[in-house]
C-alpha cells in the first residue's frame, strides 16, 4: 500500500468550532459537498457533483471524539481512509490564541494518478487542498471559493477581489509574488510566448506556455493535456472581478484534479490580497517534482 496523503492546515478558530464544522451537516453542504448526512456516532455521509463519484453516498463513519473524525470513503474499488485530526496551534501568536492545526490525511493515494487520470483517486489531493481552503475561510467568516463540478464538462469560476485589476494581475505574473500565495516555486517569464513553470524551469524541460497576455486584464497558460487556463479581470468598485475559465481539454476526461488545484490556488490568491496580514494556510510538506510547500 502507498503511504497516505497528508494535508496539513491553519485556521484562525477554537477546536470547538472546528469540530462542529467538519460534523454539523448545514456546515459541510456549505464548505465540503453539494449533500451531507451526519447522525454521530454512526453516521457520516456527503456526496453530490462536488464530490469524486459522488452520486450516492460512500462514507462510513469509524470513529468520532473531541479532536479526530475518522471515516473509510469507497472510491474506484477501494476502500480508502480518511483521518481528521484537530490539534492547538502552539505557535498561535495572535491575540486570542485561538488557532487550530488541521491534519488530513487519506490512502491509497498515488500522486502519479493525478497526471495520468488512471483513476479518480488521482484528484484526491487537489481535491482536499480545495475544500480545507474553503474550511478555513468558512470559519474565518469569508465567502468559500467556487468547487470543482464532478459531473461538468465545463469549468468557468468567478470571485472577488479586495484590490485593484493591476495589483492582482501583477500576483499572477510576478515570479515571486506567484510563488508566495501558490504555495511552491514558479518560474514565470511575463510575455507571450513565455514559459509558466511550477516547481520552476529547471525542474520542467517541458513546462507551460503563456499564449495571451494582456496587462491588468487577461492571462491565459497553456498546460498540454489539462487544456488553457484563463484569467480575466474586470475592476468594479476598487475591486477585482476575476473570471478563471478552463479550455482547450479533452472533453471525454476532463482534468479535475488540475481544476480542483487552479481553485485551491485562487482560494489563497483571494486571502493574500483580502488579508491584511496574510500568512499560509498550508504548512510544510513536499509535492513530487515541486520544491516544498511553504506553510
Amino acid at each position: 500500500m502507498s503511504e497516505p496523503m497528508i494535508r496539513r492546515a491553519r485556521v484562525a478558530a477554537p477546536i470547538s468550532d472546528v469540530h462542529h464544522a467538519l460534523t454539523d451537516a448545514t456546515a459541510l453542504r456549505i464548505w465540503l459537498a453539494e449533500h451531507a448526512e451526519v447522525d454521530l456516532p454512526h453516521r457520516f455521509e456527503f456526496w453530490g457533483r462536488h464530490t469524486p463519484e459522488g452520486e450516492a453516498p460512500h462514507q462510513r463513519l469509524l470513529h468520532v471524539d473531541d479532536h479526530t473524525l475518522r471515516f473509510s470513503w469507497l472510491l474506484d474499488g477501494e476502500d480508502t481512509t480518511v483521518e481528521i485530526g484537530l490539534a492547538a496551534d502552539t505557535e498561535d501568536d495572535s491575540a486570542d490564541g485561538d488557532s487550530t492545526i488541521i491534519t488530513l490525511s487519506q490512502t491509497h493515494f498515488e500522486f502519479s494518478d493525478a497526471f495520468t487520470g488512471a483513476g479518480i483517486r488521482g484528484v484526491l489531493n487537489t481535491f482536499w487542498a480545495l475544500a480545507l481552503a474553503n474550511l478555513v475561510d468558512y470559519l474565518e467568516g469569508r465567502e468559500p471559493t467556487p468547487r470543482c463540478d464532478f459531473t461538468s464538462q465545463q469549468m468557468n469560476a468567478q470571485v472577488l477581489i479586495d484590490t485593484s485589476p493591476e495589483e492582482v494581475f501583477d500576483s499572477l505574473i510576478d515570479s515571486d509574488k506567484t510563488s508566495r500565495w501558490f504555495g511552491c516555486r514558479i518560474d514565470i517569464e511575463p510575455h507571450v510566448g513565455g514559459r509558466y513553470a511550477m516547481g520552476g524551469v529547471d525542474a520542467h524541460p517541458h513546462p507551460a506556455k503563456i499564449l495571451d497576455l494582456e496587462p491588468g486584464r487577461r492571462l491565459s497558460v497553456d498546460w498540454g493535456g489539462p487544456g488553457v487556463t484563463t484569467w480575466e479581470l474586470d475592476g468594479t468598485d476598487g475591486a477585482t472581478r476575476l473570471t478563471l475559465i478552463q479550455s482547450g481539454f479533452d472533453t471525454q476526461e476532463p482534468p479535475y484534479a488540475a481544476w480542483s488545484g487552479i481553485l485551491a490556488g485562487l482560494a489563497e490568491l483571494r486571502r493574500f490580497h483580502d488579508l491584511p496580514h496574510w500568512r499560509p494556510i498550508w504548512l510544510s510538506y513536499d509535492l513530487p517534482d515541486t520544491t516544498t510547500i511553504n506553510g
